[in-house]
């Protein structure tokens, strides 16, 4: 098969790989792609048009495909896949190595080899290792089929006896086409591409290990999300036991869901009561932060948000966010200046979202702006209460969605007192003596209602 390079900048090609495109400037853009051989045929006479190999269908005619689901063995990754395994998908599961992928799939192939055939395609490990890793889990791999190989082209003919496919990872191996070596963004490209054809015309469901560079773009997974079904990322240091699946792109679910697994001895192990890992124990005796509870895909969980202000050192002041957008928070700061008079223009601010979570959505506001209230005025707010609303830039708090679900997780999870917007109030009336409801309309209300006597 002949090849070239092409710019993925301009779209410049060349017969051999060059350092810097001739056409755009652009350096370390040319990538090698396979040329399909053009199709030996006549050229049609004037006025003929070949019949189309398939004609548009009305879409009443078109029938509805119910998509099989299995599932992994494990509640949290069927929970951010959307319900279980969909047959005939393309997984990705991206991550920094050493995060836990391969045990995680090992643990899913195990599951799975117990009723179907699982391939385990290790092209960075030896056979034995990937035993020796099944033993070290107490997994009975009896069922399972290891192959260790790194061409795609010979592994092939061993795909269609297994109706499940673990590749360890996607980076290690190459396909004879190419001429670059395995790990180039053709070869990934190409790879997958082919494991696509594959998966959608025999029906195999393939898992794909990729590895996360530092710039997260050549070799990494940035260049596969647009030919996955499913695209996860396992994120969360080698030092920490707890881990976080979240979902980037998922053709058969929602693209919100988070998954949180405990590292044990045993193995990697899904966290159904993850609620305790995102509050901490000195909750109210210290002054801000505030508890929010977060809706990330079909659930909601309670999150803590913590903040800590230091006079500034310097002339500009510093401003730091995790799990917070960063430009969210200067507004938020603004509007609290402006606003309701909070002094903050001198004050160096950090602002952290516990548990590694990232709070995207517009409901988390008002909780920033209580934590930034309470570390200003030093006063810790109340472990038993909880806060949620939007908040605009003329101070007022606007309703969000999933007003009573987030009320109902706060009931749940024992809290006492929860400050909503008040166009939400009406949705959750149902609630009424159950737990103290305190709807505000602006953001000075909230403070007022948070710290009164500091307000006298």
């Amino acid at each position: 098969m002949k090849t070239q390079f092409v710019c993925n900048e301009c779209g410049y090609t060349s017969a051999k790989w060059l350092g810097r495109c001739p056409d755009c400037g652009k350096f370390n853009t040319m990538v090698e792609e396979a040329v399909a051989p053009a199709a030996n045929s006549k050229r049609s006479p004037a006025g003929f048009r070949p019949a189309l190999s398939s004609r548009p269908v009305p879409l009443s005619q078109v029938k509805f495909e119910k998509f099989e689901r299995v599932s992994s063995g494990n509640s949290e990754l069927d929970v951010v896949l959307g319900g279980g395994i969909v047959r005939g998908s393309l997984v990705l599961v991206g991550g920094d190595p050493g995060v836990g992928k391969s045990t995680l799939l090992t643990q899913v192939a195990a599951h799975l080899a117990k009723e179907h055939k699982v391939l385990y395609l290790s092209a960075e490990e030896s056979c034995s290792q990937v035993k020796l890793r099944c033993e070290r889990l107490g997994l009975d791999s009896d069922q399972l089929l290891l192959l260790n190989e790194t061409c795609l082209d010979n592994a092939e003919e061993a795909f269609s006896d297994a109706e499940y496919v673990i590749i360890d990872s996607i980076q290690a191996v190459y396909t004879e086409a190419l001429s670059s070596s395995a790990g180039s963004v053709g070869q990934v490209r190409e790879c997958a591409s082919k494991l696509m054809r594959i998966a959608k015309s025999k029906g195999i469901t393939f898992f794909l290990v990729g590895h996360v560079t530092k710039e997260g773009t050549l070799a990494g997974p940035k260049v596969l999300e647009h030919i996955m079904d499913t695209v996860l990322y396992f994120e969360g240091e080698r030092t920490e036991a707890f881990k976080i699946l979240r979902s980037v792109k998922n053709r058969f679910g929602s693209v919100q869901e988070v998954g949180v697994f405990e590292m044990t001895g045993e193995g990697i192990l899904g966290v159904s009561d993850y609620s305790a890992l995102f509050l901490s124990d000195s909750r109210g005796e210290a002054a801000g932060s505030a508890v929010t509870p977060g809706e990330t895909g079909n659930r909601c969980m309670m999150v803590e948000i913590q903040t800590l202000m230091a006079k500034t050192a310097y002339g500009l002041p510093r401003r730091m966010s995790l799990g917070v957008d960063l430009n969210r928070l200067v507004v938020l700061i603004a509007v609290l200046e402006k606003r309701c008079g909070l002094p903050l223009g001198s004050q160096d601010i950090y602002l952290n979202v516990m548990g590694g979570i990232k709070l995207n959505e517009p409901s988390a506001d008002l909780a920033v702006c209580a934590a930034l209230a309470s570390a200003e005025k030093m006063v810790p707010i109340d472990k038993d209460t909880a806060v949620f609303g939007e908040v605009g830039l003329t101070g007022e708090v606007r309703g969000v969605n999933f007003a009573d679900k987030r009320v109902n997780e706060c009931l749940k999870m024992g809290f006492k007192r929860v400050i909503l917007p008040a166009k939400n109030m009406k949705g959750c009336e149902k609630f009424k003596g159950k737990i103290e409801l305190v709807p505000v309309s602006y953001v000075f209300q909230m403070i007022r209602t948070l710290f009164p006597k500091r307000e006298e």
